[in-house]
């Protein structure tokens, strides 16, 4: 880990602070005519997502940790942990259940997931942006079904409940928004 002060701060950067891992959102250097400069952050905690705002003197230091991301393939559940696999050295490696999360519902076996790191440590799991799942249980649709707007619950090959249009039926292949679980299209 390198040292850096307010001077350094850059958006997207990591710092330690409070001895959590912190992206800046967005900074501000300050000069009051009275009285030492000193810098507005906004800052996002890596665990949690949540953003705060802290204000620092001007010249503090604090520890820089390099963020870094590694594209691997999503192998299979073991019932215990999600194993994934390096494309280019076929390392494979498992990850708890709990560092997935609500990844899981996305993953599908042979898909591409981001694994992101703050060093060594694994901080988060995200599936792809677009995700391509099968439609394994909804209600049928009827003929001359085309209120717009109207939507119906689909479980899909994953688990995943999603709202989808009364048109799609089972086996439907869809294109899902993985960041807040909406239907995109059929494809």
């Amino acid at each position: 880990m390198a040292k850096v002060d307010t001077a350094d701060f850059r958006n997207g950067m990591c710092v330690e602070y409070n001895n959590k891992l912190w992206t800046i959102v967005e900074f501000q250097h300050v000069k009051p005519g009275k009285g030492g400069a000193f810098v507005r952050t906004k800052l996002k905690d890596i665990r949690s997502g949540r953003v705060v705002e802290y204000t620092f003197n001007a010249g503090t230091k604090f520890e820089s940790t390099r963020l870094e991301t590694k594209k691997l393939q999503y192998l299979y559940n073991d019932g215990e942990s999600y194993n994934f696999m390096d494309m280019n050295t076929f390392e494979q490696m498992e990850v708890n259940e709990e560092m997935v999360g609500d990844a899981a519902k996305w993953l599908k076996e042979n898909d591409e997931a981001s694994l992101l790191y703050a060093g060594e440590e694994l901080i988060s799991v995200e599936p792809q942006m677009f995700v391509e799942l099968e439609v394994s249980e909804t209600e049928p649709g009827f003929k001359g079904d085309t209120v717009q707007g109207s939507t119906k619950p689909a479980t899909l090959e994953t688990g995943a409940v999603v709202q989808v249009p009364m048109y799609v039926n089972v086996g439907d292949v869809l294109q899902i928004d993985s960041r807040d679980g909406r239907f995109v299209k059929r494809l």
